[in-house]
């Protein structure tokens, strides 16, 4: 991974057509690698989750260009890397990996920014009402997956507050729950910093395959949802 964050690094300084162009067949083999790391994330991840067998790169990973048509931010490049084996639902891909509104087991590449996220990001109103849901009904579930060993060895006990929260607790919803802060939470993700070293290091995939089947049970708990109340709309 050195080659492809150094990459980054310079991409982060010259962050324009004429740069890229002239490092383009540098991009081509950073990409090539992340490309292969994938496929081995992903062939790995469905030993301990089978429900991602079937799913290829070209799914999970997002494509270098930025979408700057109504962006204040003008810079053409995404400055990172990033792969997200999420399932969907059965016989329609488009709802599958990066696309997908469930837990998936998301790597970030990007230098002094790497990391590994779990859970259901940016989920939509109805489907963060029925986790809401969920979780008052089931919090001792979380309380057990949040209580382990491993789990307080790559997470906090908490969601991320990185996305922000509610003020209050929502309406419909006891304001005298055990876990209030739960409920004010706008998406349900966790997550764990990567050292660069660590990402460089030779046993980086057994690294993330074990903070990945750390937090596949709170994947599961909040991939129930979907089981139970039906399927809700795709990243489409």
């Amino acid at each position: 991974m050195k080659e492809t964050l150094d990459f980054l690094a310079e991409l982060a300084y010259n962050n324009n057509k004429e740069w890229f162009d002239a490092n383009r067949a540098r991009y081509q083999a950073c990409r090539d690698r992340f490309v292969a790391f994938s496929t081995e994330y992903i062939r790995r991840l469905s030993e301990i989750d089978p429900t991602l067998r079937g799913l290829q790169p070209k799914d999970c990973i997002w494509r270098i260009n930025r979408d700057i048509r109504f962006s204040a931010d003008k810079r053409p490049y995404k400055e990172w890397f990033g792969v997200f084996p999420a399932t969907g639902v059965p016989g329609e891909p488009k709802t599958w990996g990066k696309k997908s509104q469930r837990g998936g087991y998301y790597v970030h590449i990007q230098p002094g920014q790497c990391m590994f996220a779990a859970g259901i990001w940016d989920p939509g109103k109805e489907l963060l009402k029925t986790l809401r849901t969920e979780i008052e009904a089931n919090y001792e579930e979380i309380e057990e997956i949040m209580a382990s060993e491993q789990w307080k060895r790559y997470f906090a006990q908490d969601f991320d507050y990185a996305w922000g929260t509610l003020k209050k607790v929502p309406a419909g919803f006891d304001p005298d729950f055990k876990h209030p802060e739960w409920l004010k939470h706008k998406t349900y993700t966790v997550s764990t910093m990567l050292s660069d070293e660590i990402v460089c290091a030779p046993d980086f995939m057994d690294t993330i395959i074990d903070i990945a089947r750390t937090a596949k049970p709170m994947n599961d708990f909040l991939n129930y949802t979907f089981e139970e109340y039906g399927e809700f709309p795709s990243r489409c």
